[in-house]
């Protein structure tokens, strides 16, 4: 099943058209990668679902159930975290949880445990400082508890890692690793390497479509490219393989990458075979999400 389903979205400021179709599946369950450029559309798509945004032409889904503009409904399935929260600074984070619960009609007893549970899966439960003291990454792990207290069905982070120091990105991914099996999560980002650690699905959004999109694994399967490392024995031969191919680029001392382009690696064997080139190393490199990310939007 599907938690979030968008069909030919359309939006459209002023001149500048932001979305232009997009069709995006977020499956159940998924930790989702939302990727794009600054200014992409993914804050846009974002608060079109969260139906703070009317859309010019398509279809949103969350949960089975039709997103409307300013009747906000599909929310009591979701948990939003924007890329700046802002808080009451003069509430500790316990005080500040426990107001939401109540503004939300939670029960007194129910409001209480579940706010211990959030505090203490955020790394927050002996903070006793207030809001205001702290940190970006503090506020964020702060954010994700506020956005989980009503246990959605989907949690929506935009850009939840981009302003943190790599400690702070790493408890943030952390924290939704591991509501996975209580929510689905879909988060924002152009930081690729965050995607990589913990996502099981991801779209490319460019130019208001995201053409690309699916299980991490499969995708780097399906745009896997010809691309092999090359480790030579001296300066020489890395130089007579560079004079030989077009499509070999220095990644380092005697360290060579090589493209399928105009050639092929049984003709380079070849070469360096008549040649007598040692070859240290020759093995197929791993596609990256970087590399497939500027595959995407380079075209």
């Amino acid at each position: 099943m599907d938690m979030l389903c968008i069909t030919g979205l359309h939006k459209r400021f002023g001149n500048k058209e932001v979305l232009k179709g997009l069709n995006m599946a977020v499956p159940e369950h998924s930790i989702f990668g939302f990727i794009g450029k600054n200014g992409a559309g993914k804050t846009t798509t974002m608060k079109t679902v969260l139906g703070l945004l009317k859309a010019d032409a398509g279809e949103i889904m969350v949960a089975g159930e039709k997103v409307v503009y300013g009747q906000t409904a599909t929310n009591r399935h979701i948990g939003y975290l924007p890329d700046v929260p802002e808080f009451y600074p003069f509430m500790t984070a316990m005080e500040y949880l426990r107001f939401c619960g109540e503004i939300t009609g939670m029960e007194k007893a129910e409001n209480e445990k579940r706010c211990g549970e959030l505090l203490e899966l955020v790394g927050l439960r002996n903070e006793t400082h207030r809001i205001k003291g702290f940190s970006r990454g503090m506020k964020q792990r702060l954010g994700i508890a506020q956005a989980l207290l009503n246990r959605p069905k989907l949690l929506i982070c935009d850009e939840p890692t981009s302003a943190l120091d790599p400690v702070g990105r790493k408890e943030i991914l952390d924290i939704l690793l591991s509501v996975r099996a209580q929510t689905t999560v879909l988060f924002s980002t152009h930081i690729l390497s965050d995607v990589e650690r913990i996502c099981t699905d991801v779209a490319f959004l460019d130019h208001g479509t995201a053409e690309v999109q699916g299980k991490l694994s499969d995708i780097k399967t399906k745009y896997r490219r010809k691309e092999y490392l090359l480790e030579t024995e001296n300066d020489t031969d890395m130089h007579v393989l560079r004079q030989a191919f077009s499509d070999i680029q220095q990644t380092g001392r005697n360290q060579l990458v090589f493209y399928e382009r105009d050639s092929t690696v049984f003709d380079l064997m070849g070469f360096a075979a008549d040649r007598h080139i040692p070859l240290l190393k020759l093995e197929q490199a791993e596609p990256t999400l970087e590399s497939l990310f500027m595959e995407v939007v380079e075209k």
